[in-house]
């Protein structure tokens, strides 16, 4: 990647502003990483709590209905059920966690009264009122364990991503960059050394020629000199 980047101080510092940006996103993205995994750690204990409560509610509401079966017979049983004529309400919210929109779901009309199940209360059995309370609160725990469960899900989604993002920067983005950057000033400096190098080359040249200029102008004044002493050294001529 190093040799298909310019040589160029521009460049250098181009690729010095990306370093710092990308640094400080992948600190910001580790401590975003780092959180919600601490999030999900709380979520994940919520949810193996809400799983054993919605186990037992589910073996005690088999129980329950069986029982009522065995006691008052399935037509009791289901006439009781088909009397309900308040159905349980269910409606949905969000909420951020860390920047995840997670559901948190809001159950009503689940847990009835006696008179409010809609069968006459003569006409059935305590063992088909226990069975029917037991089914509430089995539906009440179904409810908070879709909405745990669906939370879990999508922080781990996130977990995921922002890690994605992470070793993206610390294996691949910023070794790029950093190699770029080393290969960008070692051209650099190999271009200072040789222009340090030819500037002395040519300052060397410079000073030759003003030498040589130096000793021709001195060549040529003792020259003149000369000429001027045999002159004077002479002899007249006659008159």
């Amino acid at each position: 990647m190093a040799k298909d980047v310019k040589p160029t101080r521009k460049n250098l510092m181009e690729i010095e502003d990306r370093i710092e940006l990308s640094e400080r996103g992948h600190g910001t993205l580790e401590k975003k990483r780092d959180g919600l995994i601490m999030e999900f750690m709380d979520i994940l204990d919520k949810a193996q709590d809400v799983r054993g409560d919605l186990a037992d509610d589910y073996n005690a509401a088999q129980k329950k209905i069986n029982m009522a079966r065995a006691m008052e017979g399935d037509v009791a049983v289901r006439g009781a059920a088909a009397a309900l004529q308040e159905h349980p309400e269910i409606t949905t919210e969000s909420k951020n966690i860390m920047g995840v929109v997670v559901p948190q779901i809001e159950s009503s009309r689940v847990s009835k009264s006696l008179d409010q199940r809609g069968y006459g209360i003569m006409g059935t059995s305590a063992r088909i009122d226990e069975a029917a309370e037991a089914y509430e609160d089995l539906l009440e725990s179904i409810i908070l364990a879709a909405e745990v469960e669906t939370a879990m899900k999508k922080m781990l989604k996130e977990i995921e991503t922002t890690k994605r993002r992470v070793n993206a920067l610390e294996f691949k983005l910023l070794p790029d960059l950093y190699e770029n950057q080393e290969y960008i000033e070692q051209k650099l400096e190999e271009q200072e050394r040789e222009e340090t190098f030819r500037l002395k080359k040519i300052k060397e040249k410079k000073e030759q020629q003003e030498k040589a200029e130096r000793e021709a102008e001195a060549e040529a004044a003792e020259a003149e000199e000369a000429d001027e002493s045999e002159l004077e050294q002479a002899p007249a001529g006659d008159d």
